[in-house]
């Protein structure tokens, strides 16, 4: 029987090395402990038992302790870190006539209206989402 167990675990890892998102390494450990009941003559009931146990027992312990180290918050870099913050209008943004240009960080960007109403230049905005190199923004 500790065969099946070892063939099992082998599975388990190829398919966590294959996807990394923490989903089969819980059922490897519990592959190898009913592998070691097999070992030790134990009931197939009860390497099974033990097998479900152990998988069990690591998702719930470890899972998330070890999603911090996998999955890390990510910090929003570049483009994703405008979203939500104040610019000026430097250029009256006018969807109609596709103009308009915001200053943030230093940077001029071409920008247009999220509700497509004008903004008037002098103006602070809130830049909304980025398409492409056009940044959306809306009054404050």
């Amino acid at each position: 029987m500790y065969i099946l167990w070892i063939v099992l675990a082998a599975a388990f890892l190829v398919v966590e090395l294959g996807t990394v998102t923490l989903v089969s390494l819980w059922f490897v450990v519990g592959a190898l402990a009913a592998m070691a009941a097999a070992l030790l003559n134990a009931a197939f009931w009860l390497q099974v038992l033990i097998f479900a146990l152990v998988s069990l027992a690591m998702l719930l312990l470890l899972r998330p302790f070890l999603r911090k180290f996998v999955d890390p918050h990510k910090i929003p870099t570049n483009v994703d870190a405008m979203i939500g913050k104040t610019a000026l209008v430097t250029e009256a943004v006018d969807n109609l006539r596709e103009q308009g240009a915001i200053r943030f960080n230093g940077l001029i960007w071409t920008a247009r209206s999220t509700d497509g109403n004008p903004i008037p230049a002098g103006e602070e905005v809130v830049i909304e989402t980025v398409e492409g190199v056009k940044a959306m923004v809306k009054t404050k």
